[in-house]
């Protein structure tokens, strides 16, 4: 027993294993999604910090209470004004985190409250050739909009800006085809970095995906007959960080004392998405700001679709939406917050567009881990030209929503 013990006590002394000490912010930003950092439990590392290995969970459980415009429908119709209500488990991620030889950092997680291709909701590795050129390579986060590049589980809400995630509105005989704004998680390969050792900090993200979101972890794509190139989604985003890199969190009990501000724009182009019936161009702004125990973020983000011509429509669509919000640590453990999100979900061709206020609270239990959180939404209408129209735009959403969610993550 006693060389037992001698000899594993020889094969883990180069390694470490750490607790609840912090890392540079530079680990916190190249990861991403689930920080490196020590915030949470433990991670493994060799002394000279050349490798490491950190293993994370993270669960959340919510409840959600949502009540529907019956939008005119007689009650014969059997229309429920409440419904998509209950409890569910969005998200119940198991995976690893680390870095290998001080210049390849990797990342693999398994939502297991997924389903299809969703189950792997990530699965990356990154080589940095320097701090200014680094490759990314899996499947990981499109490089577009600020409120989804936010470390899961960091969101100052429990739901993401309807104008983000919701499909738009198309004319009838096209509703088979129903983007949204948002990119999601793909699979693909990306050039990123960021340039100079002090500030001004100057960001990019150049990438090419498959376009066609977490939920496809195959290869189907074709090549364009209007463009002749790779039906393919090209993505770029750049940003401009002067007081250093900013973390990807909108609220931290662990990040008080921080003054960290970026500035960024981003821009994509889906090659014969939607099923190769239409071209889809985004574009977005964003901007967002960690002071002490203030958080505001701003995005305003379009999107044009045209159709290939196979389709025969000569008619484009564009679509409009933003969001401002703000929140503010009260105490060390309470976070205040509020937003405002705007959708032209119908197109600026058509009048009216939804308009969501939402006010909500994170707390953040001292040393375990649990982080309670709680928000309700309106969605209002505003601005249509028919009672038809305004009884379209809000399809499939809630007009009054409410979610409470405990997260427990390390």
């Amino acid at each position: 027993m006693k060389h037992i013990l001698t000899t594993a006590a020889f094969l883990i002394a180069p390694l470490s294993i750490m607790a609840n000490t912090a890392q540079p912010d530079s680990l916190d930003a190249d990861n991403g999604i689930v920080s490196i950092a020590n915030n949470r439990a433990f991670c493994i590392e060799s002394r000279n910090q050349k490798f490491s290995f950190k293993p994370y969970m993270m669960i959340q459980m919510s409840g959600s209470l949502n009540w529907y415009d019956d939008e005119g429908l007689d009650k014969a119709y059997n229309q429920d004004n409440i419904a998509n209500s209950g409890f569910a488990v969005p998200y119940a991620v198991l995976g690893f985190t680390g870095k290998a030889y001080d210049r390849v950092t990797y990342n693999l997680s398994i939502n297991a409250a997924g389903s299809g291709g969703n189950i792997l909701q990530q699965a990356w590795f990154d080589v940095k050739v320097s701090d200014g050129v680094q490759f990314r390579v899996g499947k990981f986060k499109t490089p577009f909009s600020h409120a989804f590049q936010t470390t899961l589980g960091e969101t100052l809400m429990p739901m993401l800006p309807t104008s983000l995630t919701s499909s738009v509105i198309m004319p009838y005989s096209l509703n088979a085809t129903m983007p949204s704004i948002v990119t999601g998680w793909d699979l693909g390969v990306e050039m990123h970095g960021i340039a100079g050792k002090n500030t001004p900090k100057l960001g990019y993200e150049l990438g090419i995906f498959n376009g066609t979101g977490g939920g496809v972890n195959t290869a189907g794509k074709t090549f364009s007959d209007d463009w002749h190139i790779p039906s393919l989604l090209y993505a770029g985003r750049l940003t401009y960080m002067p007081w250093g890199v900013m973390p990807t969190t909108q609220g931290n009990a662990h990040r008080l004392n921080e003054k960290k501000m970026l500035i960024g724009a981003s821009a994509n182009l889906n090659v014969e998405s939607e099923y190769e019936s239409t071209n889809d161009t985004r574009v977005g702004l964003e901007y967002s700001l960690l002071y002490n125990r203030w958080y505001v973020g701003a995005e305003a983000y379009m999107m044009h679709v045209g159709f290939t011509k196979r389709q025969k429509i000569d008619e484009t669509y564009n679509f409009l939406g933003g969001y401002v919000q703000a929140g503010y640590f009260a105490t060390r453990n309470l976070q205040l917050a509020a937003r405002y999100d705007f959708f032209n979900r119908n197109g600026t061709d058509t009048g009216g567009f939804l308009n969501s206020p939402a006010i909500g609270i994170n707390y953040f239990f001292t040393g375990v881990g649990l982080k309670l959180s709680a928000m309700y939404q309106y969605t209002g209408r505003w601005g249509h030209d028919t009672q038809l129209d305004r009884d379209n735009d809000d399809l499939g959403i809630a007009t009054h929503a409410a979610k409470i969610q405990l997260q427990y993550s390390f």
